[in-house]
């Protein structure tokens, strides 16, 4: 799998989710066996480059190559701005969101807004691609969409084609319109369709939760890879056990729950010292119920987690949280065994 000179390591991607593959989370899934990430959406809105959360979010410092970064706006001229200023912050690839469906979004006419007017996009698509995507030191660009506006205007054959020859190297589709939002079944048809039709990469995403569901998904829509977003929330070795399993055709071992705990204090260290105390104390939060979230008691826990007051505690008390259920499984299998 290439995106332009790209040569990936698989055809396995992180989707960018706000508030979620920030830096800290992205290294970690490409640890774990994702061959490719995405940042963040970041706002083509100029007034927004030096806030504190847009500077967080272009920063890619120590992060494994491709860099990838996902961009916002209904102007071409910002658009072409900001793919050009986050090209000169380290970007590799520049990725280009049309398939946001919140509300703030779309009230903007940005997103998936976007795709009903298909003149715009060819506009916006011309705009970056002319920024950064030719001559020598060319920047590839991809582009993201649902499959149309609602179900009664689904064109996401259209934005494809006008993808293909603006010069797209990649093209992702979330199998919902965005009138569904992340409601009922993903329609792997319309993707189907799509890379069937096209010469471009494309990527499949939408409810790929399973090493079995993403084998499946591929072998119905010939994706040339598959995007996995709130499956890897809490489960980021979700593309270690689904790279075995098309590797292999057998399922990989779940990880044991001292692994896991690993895996969460690397994650929390990593994410403190990205956003600092105040921020990493309250962003934390939602990582940790993801990872807990099915285990015994942690409902409880979870409520006495959010009254930490630093990083320090919280980390301390998903450690314990650890122990005690390492303690009560090591219980029951003496109970077994007697």
């Amino acid at each position: 799998m290439k995106i332009g000179s790209y040569e990936l390591s698989n055809r396995l991607f992180v989707a960018p989710m706000a508030g979620v593959t920030d830096r800290p989370f992205r290294q970690l899934c490409k640890k774990l066996g994702a061959g490719y990430a995405v940042s963040e959406m970041i706002a083509s809105n100029a007034l927004l480059w030096k806030s504190e959360k847009t500077q967080r979010r272009a920063n890619h410092e120590g992060e494994f190559a491709p860099i990838a970064v996902q961009i916002a706006g209904a102007d071409p001229a910002m658009m072409a701005a900001a793919a050009r200023i986050n090209v000169d912050q380290g970007a590799q690839i520049i990725d280009i969101n049309m398939g946001c469906p919140a509300k703030k979004v779309c009230n903007v006419a940005a997103g998936s807004a976007l795709m009903k007017n298909e003149i715009l996009v060819g506009k916006i698509l011309d705009a970056v691609i002319q920024a950064v995507g030719v001559g020598a030191d060319a920047v590839p660009v991809s582009l993201k969409i649902r499959t149309g506006w609602d179900r009664d205007h689904k064109n996401a054959m259209a934005i494809a084609c006008i993808a293909e020859s603006a010069g797209i190297s990649a093209l992702t589709i979330h199998g919902r319109t965005r009138a569904d939002l992340f409601h009922g079944a993903a329609e792997y048809e319309q993707i189907t369709a799509v890379k069937a039709r096209v010469g471009i990469p494309v990527i499949a995403n939408g409810d790929i939760d399973s090493p079995q569901k993403a084998q499946a998904v591929l072998e119905q829509t010939k994706a040339d890879a598959i995007m996995i977003g709130r499956a890897a929330q809490g489960r980021p070795w979700i593309f270690r056990e689904i790279q075995h399993y098309l590797n292999t055709d057998t399922m990989l071992a779940s990880p044991e729950t001292h692994e896991i705990q690993q895996i969460m204090n690397d994650h929390l260290l990593d994410h403190y010292a990205f956003y600092g105390e105040y921020t990493g104390l309250r962003t934390a939060r939602k990582h940790i119920g993801w990872y807990c979230k099915g285990l015994r008691n942690s409902h409880a826990f979870r409520q006495r987690m959010n009254t930490a007051d630093d990083c320090r505690s919280q980390l301390a008390m998903v450690n314990d949280f650890f122990a005690e259920m390492q303690v009560h499984s090591k219980r029951l299998l003496f109970l077994e065994a007697a």
